[in-house]
């Protein structure tokens, strides 16, 4: 296992690395309070106390980073990934996340091979692959927060899932041909499909094993465990069978997310908090590490003899090119597939029927608007796999020195650095500029959220009539004629209370509008963030209904045994500050379900239990149909697991009773 070493070889001390995470986590916290770009704001900090005397220069063992770090980031952002998007996006996340990444590399590569007169063309293609792909962590956190389009950051999520493994091939790839290797390009496509073969296969079997352990065990602390080891296990045996351990974490991450709402509810609710934090803390720690290696580079650079103000002169230039080569790239390549699939298609229709030329030419780009593309060609901010890649670089290979590394290393930090602070900071006013937020968003989603309590209610009802004779024989006709009528009742008060709460939220929502057109800034923006509201279609849209659904029962509440409970939505990326409350009188049992005979009492909780079910299989039939997103599709399945997590609660609480 690698470490992260000082300058002088010793390994980090214990209390150094605690200090890094503490002030990562300091700066993370101070960054989300004011409602700033936590990544951003953490480097800026970590380039200033990079310069301050007796701080330490570190030097990062790219294996800490690509077996420690990555692993549960791609395995966390892959459990949040829609897969309903991510798949109708495939066809710009394949372009993006391998094609863009190559041409990159050659361009980069091109660019310094003549810029730097010592570097081989291998080498100088070597740092193009290093500095090649994006990562989206912090341009996914901007988008979230103003609104982006959610096929735009189906675009950009996915990229930055697979662009890592096309990036890390490239590396093995080149480092092989200087180490001496002779390979043709038949010989590098076939190093290519094996990693990407063996990666997406071991990653989904993995994934399907662990999902069917999971199903079987009804142990959440067992099943949250699983979930951790999951990834570093699917990125340890691929990278041993010569697979990319990337893509075997995306593609188990992938599984596991899209089948998690058929697991066990308390594991759910466990696993969110865990990885939200998780995130939080990784995330912090890596960007910080980018930060603090700022003296360290320019210490490498020095002790090689060359002239720093040069090689700082070529990496900016690498820096101006990988950032140019991403617009020309995205637009080129877009319209230029939109004009042959018109042209191939009219030809193919002539001789085949529609269906089956749409199978011969594949599925088309998601409509995309200039703006939308500009963008996009705009969050190309690197981060964690390049650092990794960059100290990943041997000084020789096979005997074969790898010329230059010193200046890779400066390369690769310059363009870090300086994609995440240009693009980074200004990325919020491109989106505004452009007029790129997708307003109309959340009430599509409060829509999508109202007709799917509806039909689920409904549903609910009928499977109530339609299930009583059976309960009837189990457990007697008074006790499940009284209990239908009443959860009839029930279920009716919360389909109303949770149109009451849209309704409320609403009008707020507009309320808030009207005075940010009037006098707004992006000041009372950030006081928005950090009172913790939400849009009425965001996490918080269940937040008016869960209120109104309290004030309604509160009196029959207070007489209940069970206590009220709250579960904040933890949707990794989310703002945790800003989170729902899902109904109290929802997930509080009617006291006048509460009877003195147990007999009675089982009975109730066992129909409360079948019909949450039921109405998670209407969740998961519209989803699987999809009419229905899946970040609304999570929303709604936190409440019925916080219903479900009240009723054990009480359960307990009158058995210790």
């Amino acid at each position: 296992m690698g470490t992260l070493t000082a300058t002088d070889g010793s390994a980090m001390e214990l209390l150094e690395l605690l200090l890094l995470l503490a002030g990562s986590l300091a700066v993370t916290a101070f960054a989300r309070w004011r409602g700033l770009p936590a990544p951003l704001l953490v480097v800026a900090v970590a380039l200033l106390v990079s310069f301050i005397p007796g701080v330490p220069p570190i030097h990062i063992d790219s294996e800490v980073i690509l077996t420690v770090i990555l692993p549960p980031l791609l395995y966390s952002a892959s459990l949040d990934v829609s897969f309903q998007n991510f798949r109708q996006s495939l066809v710009p996340i394949r372009r993006l996340g391998i094609f863009l990444v190559l041409v990159t590399a050659l361009v980069v590569g091109f660019v310094a091979y003549n810029l730097i007169p010592d570097m081989t063309l291998p080498a100088a293609i070597l740092v193009g692959a290093v500095v090649a792909p994006p990562d989206a962590v912090s341009a996914a956190a901007i988008g979230r927060k103003l609104g982006l389009p959610r096929k735009v950051m189906a675009v950009i999520s996915g990229e930055s899932l697979i662009n890592d493994a096309a990036s890390l091939t490239l590396v093995k790839v080149f480092l092989l041909i200087i180490g001496g290797a002779a390979l043709s390009i038949g010989q590098d496509l076939g190093i290519f499909a094996l990693a990407i073969g063996v990666g997406v296969g071991v990653g989904l079997v993995l994934g399907v094993v662990a999902h069917f352990i999971r199903m079987r065990v009804k142990d959440p602390v067992v099943e949250t465990v699983i979930g951790l080891i999951l990834p570093f296990l699917a990125y340890i045996v691929a990278e041993q069978l010569e697979g990319s351990g990337v893509l075997a974490v995306v593609a188990a991450g992938l599984y596991v997310g899209y089948n998690s709402p058929k697991s066990g509810y308390a594991a759910r609710l466990q696993e969110r908090p865990i990885w939200a934090a998780a995130d939080v803390t990784l995330e912090g720690f890596v960007f910080a590490l980018i930060g603090l290696q700022l003296k360290t580079v320019v210490s490498d650079v020095g002790a090689s003899g060359r002239s720093i103000g040069e090689s700082v002169g070529v990496a900016f230039v690498v820096l101006g090119v990988v950032i140019l080569v991403r617009p020309a790239f995205i637009f080129a390549t877009y319209y230029w597939s939109r004009v042959m699939r018109r042209f191939v298609y009219s030809r193919l229709r002539r001789f085949r029927r529609a269906r089956v030329t749409r199978m011969i030419w594949g599925r088309a780009d998601p409509k995309l608007t200039w703006q939308q593309l500009t963008v996009i060609s705009w969050t190309g901010m690197r981060g964690v796999v390049t650092l990794a890649a960059a100290v990943s670089i041997p000084e020789s290979v096979k005997g074969h020195v790898v010329s230059a590394r010193d200046t890779m290393f400066l390369i690769a930090f310059v363009v870090t650095t300086g994609t995440l602070l240009l693009q980074g900071l200004t990325l919020p006013s491109v989106i505004r500029k452009l007029k790129v937020q997708d307003l109309q968003q959340a009430e599509r989603d409060v829509q999508a959220e109202l007709r799917l309590v509806s039909n689920s209610t409904q549903e609910a009802v009928g499977y109530l009539d339609k299930r009583r004779d059976a309960w009837a024989k189990e457990w007697g006709d008074e006790p499940i004629d009284r209990g239908i009528v009443i959860l009839k009742e029930r279920l009716q008060r919360q389909d109303a209370a949770f149109r009451q709460g849209m309704r409320e939220d609403r009008d707020e929502a507009e309320e808030v509008e009207a005075e940010q057109a009037s006098g707004s800034s992006e000041g009372s923006v950030g006081a928005e963030g950090r009172s913790g509201e939400t849009s009425p279609g965001g996490e918080g849209s269940a937040s008016g209904g869960a209120e109104s659904a309290a004030e309604a029962e509160s009196s029959a509440a207070a007489e209940s045994e069970a206590e009220a409970v709250e579960m904040p939505s933890l949707e990794r990326g989310s703002d945790l500050r800003s989170t729902p409350h899902v109904a109290v009188a929802d997930i509080t049992p009617d006291p006048t379900l509460v009877k003195p005979s147990r007999n009675n009492a089982r009975a109730l909780a066992s129909i409360r239990r079948e019909l949450l079910q039921k109405r998670r299989e209407v969740v998961l039939r519209e989803r699987d149909a999809g009419n229905l997103d899946e970040e609304v599709m999570r929303r709604v399945l936190l409440g019925l697991d916080a219903e479900e997590l009240a009723m054990d609660t009480s359960a307990v609480a009158r058995t210790r009773s």
